[in-house]
């Protein structure tokens, strides 16, 4: 599947990456013709600079790239700024050569399902040490990015379970689904109720891999396929980008392989409520009261905040087994964006040590996610006179922390819980990150996890 990784070294040629700090005591122990060639180049050792440097036939003889200190995403840029060929990385320690063999995956990748691609990548060599576990997080990062740019009507919620139970085949797990009005009569009744205007039939998913003897994480991810917001209808420009709101969905998917290719003794549950937030006439509409899974009445106060009613329902099944574990991701709230920008994760959790944990396991591997409070003082905004809870507050303020707290409801406080609210699209490119859907927080959770139950 990756075509820009390979295990032979013959005729590579190799890549210095030079750290801004150390470039100037670096260059004066190279070869003069080394010197000369970046002098008369008018190269200045400043980041994002590189160098192709050919030998005496004209030939490329060795690349140098210059480097923000610790700045793993350089490799990012570099294969498709090389000419194709086979490289390898000279001069760097273990732990960076797998963030730069990461970044250079990562940097690789094209969406071809609708376009051919421009070119190939420049191959980078792998020792076998790093090939296995730099391959497994570089295909599920591509994983979640393909599902989140496949438009909707090549991925509504009947193609996302057909996704999951193909997933399933080939990762020796086992797939159910509960679909259409067979939500009601198996009593998830916010799932069907935001799902039944759509012809595309709502349904939850549900992936079980592992040993039962071992110890239970579920993932719970958002499967919004597109959401027009419903009778509160979006303006156009604000459904452009709404093929993304499966977001979490193809997280959950993306962790789940890199759990499963590294063989995490875990008992792993998955779970996708997968609906399109449509309008006609069957649609839900703002005032309906919903009597949840969990027996909590809610209120729509509005009906573009259907993914915490989704995720309730999906969270209330997996409570039920108590698990070790539980993860929920999602595209939840444009308030988390504006409270940190559309490349940093937030993170609530009802257990202060494990976000921490998490957020640093993200700086270690240099995925970060940011800990937002559940700050329940909050929690009276979403009251209303004629149910349990509402869906949404009526003057917005802290939207990501009152919808955390709408999830909150729906989990028990002796479940280890964690919920991120995250963008996953990149709106502009960069090293390693080229414009559309995008994996957030995955291997910093995984880094978590290989700690964890390693």
């Amino acid at each position: 599947m990756l075509n820009c990784f390979t295990e032979d070294k013959k005729n590579s040629v190799p890549v210095y990456i030079v750290s801004q700090t150390d470039f100037p005591k670096w260059i004066k122990k190279q070869p003069k013709f080394f010197q000369s060639w970046l002098v008369s180049n008018g190269w200045r050792g400043e980041p994002g600079n590189v160098s192709l440097v050919p030998n005496e036939k004209g030939e490329l003889q060795a690349v140098i790239s210059c480097v923000l200190d610790e700045n793993f995403w350089c490799t990012g840029n570099l294969p498709y700024l090389l000419p194709e060929g086979i490289y390898h990385i000279e001069n760097v320690s273990h732990d960076n050569m797998q963030r730069m063999a990461i970044a250079w995956g990562l940097g690789a990748y094209q969406f071809t399902r609708y376009k051919k691609p421009l070119r190939n990548p420049a191959k980078l060599v792998l020792t076998k040490t790093l090939s296995a576990e730099v391959k497994h997080i570089v295909e599920s990062i591509y994983l979640v990015r393909d599902l989140i740019n496949m438009p909707t009507d090549h991925l509504g919620p009947s193609e996302l379970g057909n996704v999951v139970t193909e997933f399933s085949k080939k990762n020796s797990a086992k797939t159910k689904q509960i679909i259409g009005e067979n939500l009601l009569k198996e009593n998830f009744p916010l799932i069907y109720t935001v799902g039944r205007a759509s012809d595309d039939a709502p349904r939850l998913i549900d992936l079980r891999w592992g040993n039962k003897k071992h110890p239970r994480v579920t993932l719970v991810g958002k499967g919004v396929c597109f959401d027009t917001g419903g009778l509160d209808l979006k303006p156009s420009s604000a459904m452009l980008l709404m093929k993304k709101d499966m977001g979490g969905a193809a997280h959950v998917l993306g962790l789940a392989q890199m759990i499963i290719a590294a063989k995490l003794p875990v008992q792993l549950r998955v779970l996708i409520p997968a609906v399109e937030n449509s309008v006609s006439g069957n649609a839900y509409r703002p005032g309906d009261i919903i009597k949840s899974r969990k027996g909590i009445t809610v209120e729509i106060g509005n009906t573009d905040a259907e993914g915490r009613l989704v995720l309730a329902d999906a969270l209330s099944e997996a409570c039920s087994e108590k698990p070790d574990l539980l993860i929920d991701i999602a595209t939840l709230t444009g308030a988390a964006r504006v409270a940190l920008g559309t490349d940093l994760p937030a993170l609530f959790s009802n257990q202060d040590k494990l976000a921490k944990e998490i957020v640093q396991s993200g700086t270690e591997v240099m995925d970060p996610v940011w800990h937002l409070p559940l700050f329940t003082a909050y929690r009276e905004l979403l009251n209303t006179p004629f149910a349990d809870i509402n869906n949404a507050t009526a003057d917005g303020y802290a939207g990501a922390i009152t919808a955390a707290l709408f999830l909150k409801e729906f989990v028990p406080n002796d479940v280890s819980w964690v919920h991120f609210d995250l963008m996953a699209w990149n709106l502009r490119p960069r090293p390693g990150r080229p414009q559309g859907g995008e994996a957030q927080s995955l291997r910093a959770l995984f880094a978590y996890l290989q700690r964890k139950y390693r």
